[in-house]
């Protein structure tokens, strides 16, 4: 991918014929009918919308091909991908079939294409060529410098943290939105700072132009302003490129969408790639009005369909045509599998998520018997909150995974807080969980934070604690926040020696508005925390508790400090958006219950049950083979809650499932649950309700070797 210099006469039709290779390529052959049609006749603006698994990278590699032997000049196309190694592989894959006459194509990021015409142009913008470009922690520091100069202090105002500012600046420039509209459409409890966030952007703004830099989004927004008909160079930018292929079209933002028109709107030649039906991002901004609207943005576009699958088992597909057809606003299609017939996808109510958890493992070691490896197998959630259970059951019975869509539930900070707020209860004399627990308080710093843990360290109990007079060796700066902690500390003892209330207390308590403050998806972290204390349950008092979180940490640090299991396969455990795009032989997708997948939060959104129900099908649809569908029917211990299957499982044929009863009846099991079930109507299911009695002690104890 050479950078070529841009000339007044560039934009010639004129091929060059250095490096021609000869050979044609037999496209007839290589193809099915629908891709071949759009390699063939992909001339003007083209919508190609492809369905799950029916080889559109192949399709956009074999039309670049296509291009390049009908002599187009490999300079003039333009390749717009959403990784660069999606950019990497389709070029190499274009120089596998026809050399080197593919050198010199444009592709990359819409990020990556930015920076690299910037770099030509940056004068016209007021740069020079040499800009740096910041990455998200240079814009945080830099954010968190402006808050700085003007006097903003998020501890003592409830003011949000430079992480949240910075969500809001950047969603605001991609969505093309103005500030104080993203706070009161995502922001709510920040709205009454639209004033300080607005000028907090002015401010970066200006310094970042001072000192020479970018950040991500100035490279879309000045490319973008390049391609404006007010830029001096922008007839030379635009006559140039004369084919633009997007991929992923149903992922691009605003910004994105304005950007691929300024390339194309000379020449016509669009061809955008991608699926409304896996549009899943539109927390970041994404916007399937881009992709809806295509054809009435451009007048006489051509629709080409993608439809014929060759991922996924009949069986399969049915299931995802059908949950996809209860949705309104898309362009209708209905996959067609090229497999052989196979098996029906496995619908499992569980008693409890642990037995959910329990009854995936136990498949997945049938599996593994049966001699497929562990990494041809996934399992999928909406929320990181619902892999928690299932972590434990893969410790206990030794199945090692790997974890994608962040970091593994207990290397979590919010959970790591939480758990240091239980330390200093159940010891006083914890140093370690005093540091990080004071050191969430307003006002009070590192070297106060010490010296108060060290007073801690006198005392035998935290109730002791918090009866002594502290005015004499706090700083008045930080005595507000020691009454915020003594409050919640004085909560938090009050719901008595289990832990599991004990959680809530300190999610209900002016740590959930530190969330706010701190993180764009606090929300996910409360859901996370309420999953914590769900399992929590299941513990009488504390120090068990404590005690197989930390045998759980030690496993865990042991294991990577030794390199275990390096070279050994895994299975994967993921969220359903860092799954898009792969494929494994076997899916489970689990926590499929009401108000969990769908999210609630969701149903509240325009547009959020469409989005959620495409979610599902991109989950569905990344099984090959076999498909398990899990939920559990009940949720907690002492705070028994009954679950309704997902919306999704109601609304199809039931025919399209098989159907697992698990074993026995629960009548005979905790009658605590037998109760409660009774006095609310809960209609008997064939399931067994085990691991809820008795109560657990430790659940690490009867692993051999720790």
């Amino acid at each position: 991918m050479s950078m070529f210099i841009l000339s007044d006469d560039s934009s010639s039709d004129s091929p060059s014929t250095s490096g021609r290779v000869h050979t044609r390529i037999d496209y007839s052959k290589a193809l099915n009918q629908e891709q071949l049609d759009v390699v063939l006749h992909g001339d003007g603006p083209c919508l190609v919308l492809a369905g799950a698994g029916s080889g559109k990278t192949r399709t956009l590699v074999y039309r670049v091909a296509y291009l390049l032997e009908q002599g187009v000049d490999p300079s003039q196309i333009l390749l717009l991908t959403f990784t660069n190694k999606a950019a990497r592989e389709m070029l190499s894959r274009v120089s596998g079939l026809i050399g080197t006459e593919a050198k010199g194509i444009w592709g990359g990021t819409f990020h990556s294409i930015g920076s690299r015409i910037l770099r030509r142009f940056a004068t016209d913008l007021g740069y020079t060529s040499q800009f740096t470009i910041f990455d998200s922690d240079d814009s945080r520091d830099l954010i968190k410098a402006v808050m700085k100069d003007l006097s903003i202090d998020p501890k003592a105002r409830r003011f949000p943290s430079a992480s949240v500012v910075q969500d809001v600046i950047s969603y605001a420039r991609n969505v093309q939105m103005r500030v104080d509209e993203v706070l009161e459409d995502r922001y709510p409890n920040f709205f009454a700072f639209s004033g300080d966030i607005e000028e907090i952007a002015r401010q970066y703004q200006q310094r970042k132009k001072s000192a020479n830099a970018m950040d991500f989004d100035d490279l879309l927004a000045n490319l973008a302003l390049l391609l404006d008909h007010s830029s001096p160079h922008c007839s030379l930018l635009i006559t140039h490129y004369r084919y633009i292929l997007v991929d992923e079209y149903q992922d691009t933002n605003t910004i994105q969408a304005r950007i691929v028109h300024g390339f194309a709107r000379v020449h016509q030649n669009v061809l955008v790639v991608g699926d409304d039906a896996q549009s899943i991002y539109a927390f970041r901004g994404a916007d399937i009005k881009n992709i809806l609207g295509f054809p009435e943005q451009w007048p006489n576009t051509k629709i080409f369909r993608l439809l014929t699958n060759y991922r996924s088992v009949p069986e399969i597909l049915d299931l995802a045509n059908e949950s996809l057809s209860h949705n309104v606003n898309q362009f209708e299609k209905e996959l067609v599998g090229m497999h052989a017939h196979g098996e029906k996808p496995k619908l499992i109510p569980c008693a409890s998520t642990s037995q959910e958890a329990h009854y995936i493992a136990e498949q997945i070691l049938v599996l593994r018997a049966q001699g497929l490896a562990l990494h041809n197998i996934a399992v999928l959630f909406r929320s990181s909150a619902h892999s928690q259970a299932l972590e434990f059951e893969l410790m206990k019975r030794d199945i090692p995974y790997e974890y994608r869509g962040g970091q593994k539930f207990f290397e979590r900070a919010h959970i790591k807080d939480v758990m240091a707020f239980l330390r200093v209860a159940n010891n006083p004399q914890d140093e370690v969980a005093w540091m990080r627990v004071l050191g969430l308080q307003s006002g009070i710093g590192a070297s106060t934070a010490s010296m108060l843990a060290t007073q801690a360290k006198t005392f035998t109990a935290l109730p002791e604690i918090l009866a002594v007079d502290v005015d004499t060796f706090v700083p008045s700066r930080g005595r507000a926040g020691w009454q915020d902690f003594h409050k919640l500390a004085t909560n938090m003892l009050a719901q008595g020696p289990g832990p599991a209330e004990m959680i809530r207390a300190v999610c209900k308590s002016h740590y959930q508005d530190y969330l706010q403050r701190e993180y764009p998806n606090w929300r996910e972290r409360l859901e996370d925390l309420e999953q914590l204390a769900l399992f929590a349950e299941g513990y009488d008092e504390i120090t068990a508790f404590l005690t197989d979180m930390a045998l759980y940490d030690d496993v865990v640090a042991k294991r990577e400090e030794t390199g275990e299991r390096v070279d050994q396969e895994r299975m994967v455990l993921s969220t359903i958006h860092q799954a898009k795009g792969l494929e494994w032989n076997t899916v489970f997708v689990i926590h499929l219950a009401d108000n969990a997948f769908p999210n609630r939060r969701a149903l509240s959104e325009e547009g959020g049950m469409e989005e959620e129900r495409r979610l599902f099908y991109v989950a569905i649809t990344r099984a090959q083979h076999r498909l398990f569908l899990t939920y559990p029917m009940t949720m907690g211990y002492d705070t028994l809650m009954f679950n309704q299957p997902s919306t999704f499982i109601d609304e199809v044929s039931p025919r399209l499932f098989e159907r697992i009863e698990l074993r026995e009846s629960w009548k005979n099991q905790d009658p605590r649950t037998r109760n409660q079930a009774e006095d609310e109507g809960w209609e008997e299911p064939s399931i067994q309700l085990e691991d809820q009695t008795p109560r657990r002690t430790s659940f690490l104890r009867d692993i051999d070797e720790l």
